[in-house]
């Protein structure tokens, strides 16, 4: 690789990198082509862009970048590296999760997520299991909605209370002037 293609590669890497909030690195070294498509095509899918770098590119992007520190993902950059980009914080962890179901690879090598650094495939859970924003938005809007639900149904059932009452009062009211025993016909109607 020449100088030049390597400053466009690294020129790529930091337009990637930009403006992301969440940045994997994992390992698919061992995976074949078919697969690597495979994972690839799933990312896709996700809106999980994967861009496979050499090391010493990313890490020279990195440290270009302004406003984080990327350092503490350094020391994973050896072997095949793969760079996913996200905009939902635990998609990548999910897609690697759900891929190692069927394969032993890929691996996670780091994450930052979150402002948080992850290093280590040990983290993998832990990322699996942080909320997405609509994951958080859809739990606040369950819980705002639950009390109003309650009021709603209280007092819908109070109405319904209210109706039944109406109605066998209304009942009461309608009972035909038959069934009324009658007044005596010699008493006369009191004076007004």
């Amino acid at each position: 690789m020449t100088k030049d293609q390597k400053v466009v590669a690294i020129q790529e890497i930091k337009d990637l990198l930009q403006d992301a909030k969440v940045v994997y690195v994992a390992d698919l070294d061992g995976l074949n082509a078919a697969k690597s498509s495979d994972f690839r095509r799933q990312a896709f899918k996700q809106n999980i862009k994967v861009k496979v770098v050499k090391n010493t590119l990313l890490q020279k992007a990195m440290e270009q970048i302004d406003g984080v520190d990327f350092s503490e993902m350094f020391q994973t950059f050896k072997g095949n590296t793969a760079l996913m980009i996200a905009e939902t914080a635990n998609a990548p962890a999910k897609l690697i999760k759900d891929f190692r179901k069927k394969e032993e690879k890929p691996a996670l090598k780091s994450a930052f997520v979150q402002e948080t650094f992850y290093v280590g495939d040990n983290n993998l859970d832990t990322l699996v299991n942080i909320k997405s924003r609509e994951e958080m938005i859809g739990e606040i809007i369950g819980l705002l909605q639950s009390p109003i639900q309650r009021v709603v149904s209280a007092l819908q059932n109070k109405s319904e209370a209210t109706e039944a009452t109406e109605e066998a009062a209304s009942a009461v009211e309608e009972t035909p002037a038959e069934a009324a025993p009658e007044a005596p016909a010699d008493e006369t109607p009191a004076a007004e």
